[in-house]
């Protein structure tokens, strides 16, 4: 948009007043502003989380994750894709009953599921090939809001642990504000600050990755973005080509290095599949991002989980 008010100001049957260099003035250091902050995903910044060519199957853990959109019919769409790129854990947002009864056939070969079924766009369904070990399924913030934290035991016995979210967004049909949204996401980030274990948090976190709240999600969990210097991996809207943003999300401890990242192709709904691998390679040079917060971190972060008088706060 700031890009935009410049071309507008700048085309010929613009005056250029006092008032109109003020306001040039103000959209430059906004454009400035917000660069700085997408910048970091950019295929031109530095690599926050290191590639690894090398296989270990026994070590390494592939991720589809989908908001499929409930009322869409084309699971086949879903299923083809889980088919080709095999991943071990597939997690499927806003799927209800009917979309549970269509991925059935995947239960043959991901004998591990967690299934929450729910018409109000916020079922959840977890199916994984690998074992599934003390899963809770909790109502962190909302009471009709569900999210998935469980360990996964890796081909080499080793074990990680998982969070799988999506908060309520604010939106005129959901939540008035993003009270809900930031609380869960800065309660999660909390809660994994001090992991024993790997830790993956992935899901629809409903916001981009340079907002406040997900930079603090961030800042405060050290958990670390595959995408940075990647690009940006954006998964909605996908039926609008112009106004399209990362929502869909993959953060890892400093534990795992990438193997693959891919934004999939369209299954017919407002998000795009993304699927990414990652390889347990401790003590590989990687620093977490964890950092300390200043006074009005603490305070906004303190203040944000208090108003939304959460149901959990220990996960």
């Amino acid at each position: 948009m700031a890009t935009l008010a410049i071309v507008l100001f700048l085309m010929p049957f613009s005056e250029f007043t006092t008032f109109n260099q003020v306001f040039l003035a103000m959209v430059v250091f906004s454009w400035f502003y917000q660069a700085r902050k997408i910048f970091p995903y950019t295929v031109v910044a530095g690599k926050e989380v290191k590639h690894d060519k090398t296989s270990n199957p026994d070590n390494e853990i592939g991720i589809l994750v989908s908001n499929v959109l409930t009322p869409n019919r084309h699971v086949e769409k879903l299923i083809n894709l889980v088919n080709k790129h095999q991943p071990n854990l597939v997690l499927t947002l806003e799927s209800d009953k009917w979309w549970e009864d269509e991925m059935s056939v995947l239960e043959e070969e991901y004998k591990y599921q967690v299934k929450i079924p729910l018409d109000n766009l916020y079922g959840m369904h977890l199916y994984s090939n690998l074992e599934l070990k003390d899963t809770k399924v909790l109502f962190l913030v909302e009471d009709d809001i569900p999210s998935i934290h469980t360990t996964v035991i890796l081909p080499s016995g080793k074990p990680i642990q998982i969070h799988c979210i999506h908060p309520e967004p604010p939106s005129p049909t959901e939540s008035d504000t993003s009270l809900p949204r930031d609380a869960e996401l800065l309660i999660v980030g909390k809660n994994v600050k001090d992991a024993d274990l790997p830790t993956l948090v992935f899901g629809d976190l409903n916001d981009v990755a340079w907002s406040r709240t997900t930079r603090l999600f961030q800042k405060i969990s050290g958990l670390l973005d595959p995408r940075k210097g990647r690009g940006f991996f954006n998964t909605y809207n996908a039926k609008h080509l112009p106004f399209r943003w990362p929502l869909d999300h993959i953060f890892h401890s400093e534990d795992f290095v990438l193997r693959k990242i891919r934004r999939l192709p369209s299954i017919s709904s407002d998000h795009f599949p993304i699927f990414i691998k990652l390889k347990l390679k401790p003590n590989n040079g990687q620093e977490d991002k964890e950092e300390a917060l200043d006074k009005d971190e603490k305070d906004w972060t303190e203040e944000t989980i208090g108003k939304a008088k959460p149901n959990i706060l220990t996960i």
